[in-house]
C-alpha cells in the first residue's frame, strides 16, 4: 500500500476533522481557561496578601518564604497519585473535587494567625490541587494530536499571565479597598476569600460541564467524533514509533528522559515561582507604596507575557519544532533576570528586565508541555505526565524559600536573581541534550 494511501487512510478529511477540532477547541478551552486561571490566582494570592499579611500576624520573610513553598510539598507528594485516580475514574468527577476542596481551602488562609496554621493550610491545599495541571495535560491528550498541543497549551496556560494581568490589580483593589477592615476582616483576608470561592463554584461547574473524552461529547457529530478519535489513533502509532518509554509506570521510572525533562523543568519553575512569589515585593522596593499601583505594574509583566506566549505556540506548532521553542525563551528569562539584579536603583530598566523574565520563564514553561507529550504513550502519560510535573514543582517549595531566606539575610533579593538566572541557564542546556526526533513533530 502507498504511503499517500496510508495517510489518507489514518488522517480523516481535513475539513471535517478541522471543524471538529474548532468545535472542541471553543468549547473546551475558554472554560478550562477560566478554571485554571483561579488555579493559578489562588495558589499566587499569597504574593499580595504578604503585602499585609506579614505585618499583621508578625511574619518575617523567610517564615513567608517557607509557608509560600510549603504548598508544593504537599503538591509533589500527592501528585502522582492524583493523576492515576483521575486516569481511573474521569477527569469531570475527579477535577470537580479537587477545585472544590482547594478553593475552600484557599479561602481559609484568611483564619491563619500563626506560622504553624499558615504552614498547615498551604500544604493541604498543595494536596488538593496536585492533580489539576498534570490532569489536563493528560485531558487535552484524548482530545488533541502532538501536531495541535503547542497551541492548545498555549492557549490554555496563557491564564498564568492572565491571572496576573488580572490578578495584579484586582488583589491591589481588594487590599485597599477593604483596607479599613469592613465585616471584621482584614483587606489580605478578604483577598483570600473572594479569590477563593469562585474556584469552589467553577468546580461544581466542571461535573456538568466537561466530557470525559470524545465518545462522550453530546456536541459532536458522529462524524466529527470519528474523525478525532482516527486522527488520535495515528498520533498514538507515530508516538508508539519513536517513543523510548514503556508503557507501564515501571518503565516511566527507569527511563532517562523522563528525568531529565523532569530537571528542566524545575529548572523553569524556579524562574517562574520566584516571579510569581516575589514580583509584588521587588516592586514595592522600587519605591512604590501603594498596594494599587504596585497591582497596576505588577500586570505589564503578565500583559507583555500573555502575547508572546500564544505566539511562541503558534510558532512552534506552524514550523513543528519543539526545543528551541523552549530554550530560546529560558535565556530571555536569565537575560530578564539579570537585568532585573544588575540595575536594581533604575525602576524603568528593573520593569524591563522583569517584563522580559516573565515573558521567557512563562512562554518556556507552556512550551515545556509539548516535550514528554510528543513521545509518551497513553499509557505511560499518566504517571510520567505527573512525574515530571512533581520534580518540577518542588522548586515551588525550593524558590520563595531561597529567595526569602536571602531577602532575610541580605535585605535585596538581587543575589537570588543571580541564582535564579543560573538555574535557567543550565535547564537551557538540558533542553538541547532531548534528541530532536523524540519531539519536533
Amino acid at each position: 500500500m502507498s504511503t499517500s494511501t496510508t495517510s489518507a487512510q489514518a488522517w480523516p478529511a481535513t475539513a471535517v476533522l478541522d471543524g471538529a477540532y474548532k468545535k472542541a477547541s471553543w468549547h473546551l478551552i475558554p472554560f478550562i481557561f477560566v478554571c485554571y486561571l483561579f488555579n493559578y490566582l489562588d495558589r499566587v494570592n499569597v504574593g499580595f496578601a504578604k503585602l499585609e499579611m506579614l505585618d499583621a500576624l508578625k511574619l518575617s520573610n523567610t517564615v513567608y518564604g517557607l509557608g509560600a513553598g510549603i504548598f508544593f510539598i504537599g503538591y509533589v507528594l500527592s501528585g502522582v497519585p492524583s493523576n492515576l485516580i483521575l486516569h481511573k475514574i474521569g477527569a469531570r468527577r475527579w477535577i470537580s473535587v479537587m477545585m472544590i476542596a482547594w478553593g475552600a481551602l484557599s479561602a481559609c488562609t484568611m483564619f491563619v494567625n500563626s506560622p504553624t496554621s499558615f504552614y498547615v493550610v498551604r500544604f493541604f491545599t498543595g494536596v488538593a490541587e496536585a492533580g489539576f495541571f498534570p490532569g489536563m495535560v493528560l485531558y487535552f491528550t484524548h482530545w488533541f494530536p502532538t501536531q495541535k498541543r503547542g497551541q492548545v497549551m498555549a492557549l490554555f496556560m496563557s491564564a498564568i499571565p492572565i491571572s496576573g494581568l488580572i490578578g495584579g490589580p484586582l488583589s491591589g483593589w481588594m487590599l485597599s479597598h477593604f483596607s479599613v477592615g469592613q465585616g471584621g476582616l482584614a483587606g489580605w483576608q478578604w483577598l483570600f476569600l473572594l479569590q477563593g470561592v469562585p474556584t469552589v463554584l467553577l468546580g461544581a461547574g466542571v461535573f456538568f460541564y466537561l466530557n470525559d473524552g470524545i465518545a462522550s461529547a453530546k456536541w459532536l457529530s458522529a462524524e466529527e467524533k470519528s474523525a478525532m478519535q482516527a486522527a488520535l489513533a495515528a498520533d498514538e502509532q507515530e508516538r508508539t514509533a519513536v517513543s523510548n518509554v514503556g508503557q507501564s509506570f515501571g518503565a516511566v521510572l527507569k527511563n532517562s528522559s523522563v528525568w531529565t525533562l523532569g530537571a528542566i523543568y524545575f529548572c523553569i519553575q524556579m524562574g517562574v515561582y520566584a516571579i510569581n512569589f516575589w514580583l509584588p515585593s521587588i516592586i514595592k522596593s522600587l519605591g512604590f507604596d501603594n498596594a494599587q499601583t504596585v497591582g497596576w505594574l505588577s500586570a505589564i509583566p503578565y500583559l507583555a507575557a500573555a502575547v508572546f506566549m500564544v505566539w511562541a505556540g503558534r510558532s512552534a506548532d506552524k514550523h513543528r519544532e519543539r526545543r528551541f521553542h523552549v530554550n530560546l525563551p529560558m535565556v530571555m528569562g536569565l537575560i530578564g533576570l539579570l537585568l532585573a539584579a544588575n540595575f536594581s536603583s533604575n525602576p524603568l530598566i528593573v520593569m524591563i528586565g522583569l517584563s522580559m523574565a516573565t515573558m521567557g520563564a512563562l512562554t518556556a514553561l507552556a512550551l515545556f508541555w509539548s516535550l514528554p507529550a510528543a513521545f509518551l504513550g497513553s499509557a505511560a502519560a499518566a504517571g510520567g505526565l505527573a512525574l515530571i510535573n512533581s520534580l518540577g514543582q518542588i522548586a515551588g517549595f525550593v524558590s520563595p524559600f531561597l529567595v526569602g531566606w536571602i531577602k532575610d539575610a541580605t535585605k535585596s533579593t538581587d543575589v537570588a536573581l543571580y541564582i535564579l538566572s543560573s538555574v535557567l541557564l543550565v535547564g537551557a542546556i538540558l533542553v538541547l541534550r532531548i534528541p530532536a526526533k523524540l519531539v519536533n513533530r
